[in-house]
This record gives structure tokens, sequence and C-alpha cells, in this order.
């Protein structure tokens, strides 16, 4: 019996391709997957616990489907007179894209996003049968509506990925930039704000559209800002016709009874979950200047992360920080990394390798 994965009848577009993931090394400092490394209190993390030990007793029961509980308490923190219905939730923001391009993409149908930007989202495409096309953004990674509806009529895209903050830039695309565009295409806008709430108006959001726009979808997560990684749940916000959609598509019983559990302790205790996130953003812009400080190209960036370079050979600059006991990403455009805001001590960590790392790699200059 053969153990090679080329013996496989796979499907022509998946031969040759590899299982996505940021590298998980066993480093002191790992940097280099924009979590918040500040994990729930303990009083939160009892909460948890009880609340698992209650679902434990159903566990022989599914799941609620609708997640309907969840959904209300979603609306409820987002606020913007949500309803339960105009939110939909699965495992991870991963599945909400998938389920969208479930929904709105596939045969004969092209979703246009705009590079450097999240690298699953060729993934996403790939497995749900949907044409992909990345047209590269402005010098500065920023978005102007009238290029990217002129990108929407050249490539006949029946729907538009703009993330914001956009990752691994961190750069922001305006609310009235994404109006503009919404005004201007017929198809649909999901807008991926996975990291908004680290932004410096995390109030900003495409949700204030979603009244006048029944095309728009605003896609979120718990993983980053709530420090639920490892619970997986991301969500979106949109009408109820496309959180319908979503019903239709989604598998059945596709997100865990603890998950849903989870995910209301942190839900109820917001303030406490989000607590950090004001250093977090203070600590990345700091970052951001001690970067530059050191002759190093700082792309500016709204998020708990931020892009910088660029070095002749980032996999040399990378490898010496990880032999160093730092994890960082080697992501987007060619010789730039990207960290992410760590707790004090990372971050000293983080600098002091990367200082001494400086002194034996060629940055580029201009």
């Amino acid at each position: 019996m053969s153990d090679r994965l080329d013996s496989l009848p796979l499907r022509p577009e998946l031969v040759g391709e590899v299982p996505y993931g940021a590298p998980q090394l066993d480093v002191e400092v790992q940097l280099n997957t924009n979590e918040n490394p500040y994990p729930p209190s303990p009083r939160v993390r009892r909460q948890m616990a009880d609340a698992a030990e209650k679902v434990a007793r159903n566990i022989d029961r599914y799941p609620d489907r609708e997640a309907t509980e969840l959904r209300q308490e979603l609306a409820n923190y987002l606020g913007f007179q949500l309803m339960k219905d105009n939110i939909w939730v699965a495992n991870g923001s991963n599945e909400i894209m998938v389920q969208l391009l479930g929904a709105f993409g596939g045969p004969g149908r092209t979703v246009l996003t705009f590079s450097p930007t999240y690298s699953m989202y060729p993934e996403y495409a790939r497995n749900t049968h949907t044409n992909f096309v990345a047209v590269p953004r402005r010098e500065d990674f920023g978005l102007d509506s009238e290029d990217v509806l002129k990108a929407a009529r050249e490539n006949n895209a029946d729907v538009l990925i703009i993330t914001t903050p956009n990752n691994p830039t961190g750069t922001i695309t305006p609310v009235k930039t994404i109006e503009e565009i919404c005004e201007g295409f017929d198809g649909m806008v999901i807008v991926d704000e996975a990291y908004l709430e680290f932004a410096a108006e995390p109030l900003d959001s495409a949700i204030t559209l979603l009244p006048k726009y029944p095309r728009l979808v605003v896609v979120r997560t718990m993983s980053k800002a709530f420090a639920l990684a490892g619970g997986r749940l991301g969500y979106l916000a949109a009408s109820s016709a496309v959180v319908d959609a979503c019903r239709i598509i989604r598998l059945p019983y596709h997100l865990s009874s603890m998950s849903q559990a989870i995910a209301l302790v942190a839900l109820k205790n917001a303030d406490e979950m989000l607590n950090k996130v004001g250093e977090l953003r203070e600590t990345i812009q700091r970052t951001q200047q001690w970067l530059k400080s050191k002759g190093l190209r700082v792309v500016p960036s709204q998020s708990n992360f931020c892009l910088f370079g660029r070095f002749e050979d980032r996999h040399d600059a990378w490898q010496k920080l990880v032999d160093r006991g730092v994890l960082i990403r080697e992501v987007g455009p060619d010789g730039y990394l990207r960290v992410n805001a760590g707790t004090p001590e990372e971050m000293s960590k983080f600098q002091e390798a990367l200082s001494e790392v400086l002194d034996e790699v060629k940055v580029l200059k201009g």
C-alpha cells in the first residue's frame, strides 16, 4: 500500500499543493500568528470550565445548530442595532469565508481581492471551485475605490474581498472608500475586519453600511482581540438573507456545544477579555517607531502586527531570529518580515535578537 500523496487521484488543482500553516516551532518567543498573548484570567477560566462541565452533561446530544444564544450575544457586543438574524457563526472566520464563497462563488464565478493580503484567500477560492484573482494594491498598500471598481469590471468579479486592517500590512481601508465600492459594484462585497478592534478607531466599521447595502458582509473573529484563538469562533454581520444563504451551505451541527459555551463566557466578560487590546495597540505603534530607528522600512499598521524590512535575504534574517529563540512570520512582499505585539518581555527579547541580527544581514535602502 502506497503512502504517497501523488499516488491518489487528487483533483488536478490540488496536485503539488501543500497544507497551509504558519510555522509552529518550539521557541521561547512566538510572535508569528498575531495572537493576543494574554490568556483569560483565572476567574474567567473557571467560568469557562464550569460552562464546559455543564455542556458535558449533555454531550451525547447535538448542539444548537442555529447557535441562537451566541448569535444574540454577538449582536449585543457589536451594537449598531444588529439582531441575531444579522449574525452568523462558524468554526473560525476561515469557515465563514468558505461558506460565503460556497454560497456566492463557485464554478464560473470570480472572487477578486487585492495583494498583498491574507494568504488563505486563494485556498478558500480553490476549495469552492471559485476563480481567484488578486490585483496589486497601491504602492502604499492602500486602496482607491476607482481602482477597485475598475479591477472588478476588468475581471468580471462576482465577489470582492477587502481586508481592513489588511493582513500582512496592517493598512486601513476607510469606510467611505468601502461605501463608494458598494455603490458602484453589484456583486457581493466581503469586508474582513478580523483585526479591527486593534485599530485606532475600532468603531469605524463597515457594519455601519449594512442597512444601506444588502450585498455587503462584514467578517469578524474572536481569535485575535478576544484571545480566543483556541476557541475557533468566527462570525459575520450582514442582512438576514446572507445569513440564510450561509445556513443553506453550512454542514449540520458545524459548531460544537463547547465552542458555543466558551464563546458565550468570553462575551459575557468582554470588557476583561479585551482589556489588553489598547496596550497591544500601543505596543505595535512603539515597535514601529523602534524599527524605524534601526533604519528599517516599516509599513504603517493599525493592527497588532507590523511589516518591516527590506532584507536582501529575508529568510536568512528570519532564521537568525529563530536561532535566537524568536519566531516571527516570513510573509508579504519580498524582503519583508512581520511581527505581532507580544508581552513586554517578549518584545524586549525580540528587539535584543533583531539588534544582533541586523549586524549580520544586509538591509536594502530606499
